[in-house]
């Protein structure tokens, strides 16, 4: 007989610095299948959720879906979201008894605004639900902030590999494939939690190049050796206000003694090279004159602004340097963005071709700014809607609201009306904006856009710019997080 594994997923990476609250209506405003919707709902996209069903099907294993829903970075999460959501994964879970297990697709860095862990609750609801002796196998992103409560008994752990995220349906492949072979009894899968108080900013934690590397190589090492089922490297979401915030690593073996050494090990390579995960950051200004004055396509990070890290995307900081240092005069294109729906409305009002006068920016973070004046013309207007192409979350359809580009003589500044993740070209060229055409573009990510924007780059640089998301961890105004904490304090 089959086993029947129930299926659910309920993903987003808080910022207790964002202006913005996470909703039913923000799960919604991205995706929120329920039952039997799961399992055509993501299309072509190649994330945790289709993982896990690809692996059932090959294994003719019985998908009992339940509840996936995903809101992408932003504010914390309100208690009546929270519960109605995951209220709703516990009924259908009681409704679908008996199960054989349960595959669960997490973020790691869900905070309620009255519960610093929101995934450790949500495991340790789950659990109480079903029989201790079935088995829970968790997918995690490697930015999940990792606590002891969500080491609940018989649950074991997989996190990413890879960062820029490409890696996410084999996440998802791995952990259904641990999950089955351990109901099997070919594995009996121990976790081991190492922490250290370290944060480090999302420029520093690539795994294809940089500080980082040394440690996800060891952690490939012990998994190809065969000494570790599974080892994950968590350099944390840093722009969460929480007791207990730092580097972890969280380690899959057979024998918790193994796990337990790996973990350590691995925690230790990562707290003797702390010095290393300061990012090399310029400011705007040089960047911009960098972008103009060289060859070829700069590419420039917004890295305070970003909305994957749970910024509102609508600091006016690089639009104000872009006009101030002359690029709207410029030889050659600069394109930008920016979340504004009221500026998108007043837009669409006055048609493609109009020229507009608008204030633009800082309508959800007023404590941060004013809106900056602008002249310019409706380029194009639409409905913001397009489908990722670049490596990472493929095929999954991205809404930015209704959007317009706006030209402020050689800007071309793309207004959308949700803060949606800028990790994909598609984001640009769907608008009409050819990327073989700039001398500067100008993405809100600290480093998954390399991906999809590194391949067409002469050069990438990472820009010292303002908000919630900011690079240099010293400009985070923590209030509540375990002190000492590196870099913040010297330790």
């Amino acid at each position: 007989m089959s086993p029947r594994i129930a299926v659910a997923s309920l993903m987003q990476e808080s910022n207790s610095f964002s202006p913005l609250s996470t909703t039913v209506e923000t799960f919604a405003s991205y995706y929120l299948l329920r039952g039997n919707e799961i399992l055509t709902g993501y299309g072509a996209a190649r994330t945790e959720v289709p993982g896990f069903l690809a692996v059932l099907a090959e294994r003719d294993a019985t998908p009992v879906p339940l509840l996936a829903a995903y809101a992408a970075a932003g504010g914390t999460v309100t208690r009546p979201a929270f519960n109605t959501l995951v209220g709703e994964i516990e009924q259908r879970l009681r409704a679908a008894l008996p199960v054989d297990g349960l595959l669960l697709a997490l973020h790691g860095a869900l905070v309620v605004e009255d519960q610093p862990d929101g995934d450790g609750e949500i495991i340790a609801r789950l659990r109480k639900i079903l029989p201790e002796s079935i088995r829970i196998g968790i997918s995690l992103d490697l930015h999940g902030h990792i606590t002891s409560l969500m080491l609940q008994p018989n649950v074991f752990h997989v996190g990413y590999r890879e960062y820029p995220h490409i890696d996410m349906y084999e996440t998802g492949l791995r952990t259904a494939r641990l999950l089955l072979d351990t109901l099997a009894g070919h594995h009996a899968p121990k976790m081991a939690l190492a922490k250290r108080p370290m944060i480090i900013s999302p420029v520093c934690t690539r795994t294809t190049d940089g500080p980082l590397l040394p440690m996800v190589e060891e952690a490939r090492r012990m998994e190809a050796s065969g000494e570790v089922l599974h080892a994950a490297l968590f350099p944390v979401q840093p722009w969460i206000d929480v007791q207990g915030l730092g580097f972890a690593a969280l380690v899959c073996a057979d024998n918790t003694a193994t796990a337990a050494a790996a973990a350590e090990m691995l925690a230790d390579m990562a707290w003797r090279r702390r010095a290393d995960f300061f990012p090399d950051l310029v400011e705007v200004d040089a960047a911009i004159d960098i972008g103009l004055g060289s060859d070829g396509l700069t590419v420039v990070s917004d890295a305070g602004d970003a909305p994957t890290g749970g910024s509102a995307a609508d600091n006016t900081a690089v639009l104000a340097a872009l006009i101030a240092g002359g690029a709207d005069r410029a030889a050659r294109l600069s394109y930008l963005t920016l979340c504004d729906p009221d500026a998108v409305r007043a837009a669409a009002t006055a048609g493609r071709g109009a020229t507009v006068t608008l204030g633009v920016g800082h309508g959800f973070s007023k404590d941060s700014g004013a809106p900056l004046p602008i002249t310019g013309s409706v380029c194009s207007l639409s409905d913001g809607t397009y489908r990722m192409n670049d490596p990472g979350a493929q095929g999954l359809e991205i809404s930015m609201g209704p959007s317009a580009v706006i030209a402020i003589g050689a800007i071309r500044l793309l207004l959308r009306s949700r803060p949606s993740m800028e990790w994909d070209t598609a984001m640009y060229t769907s608008q009409g904006l050819d990327l073989r055409e700039a001398a500067l573009v100008f993405v809100k990510s600290p480093s998954h856009f390399r991906a999809g924007f590194g391949p067409l780059a002469n050069r990438i640089l990472v820009a010292n710019t303002p908000g919630p998301t900011a690079p240099d961890m010293r400009r985070i105004p923590f209030r509540k997080v375990t002190r000492p904490l590196y870099p913040i304090d010297d330790i």
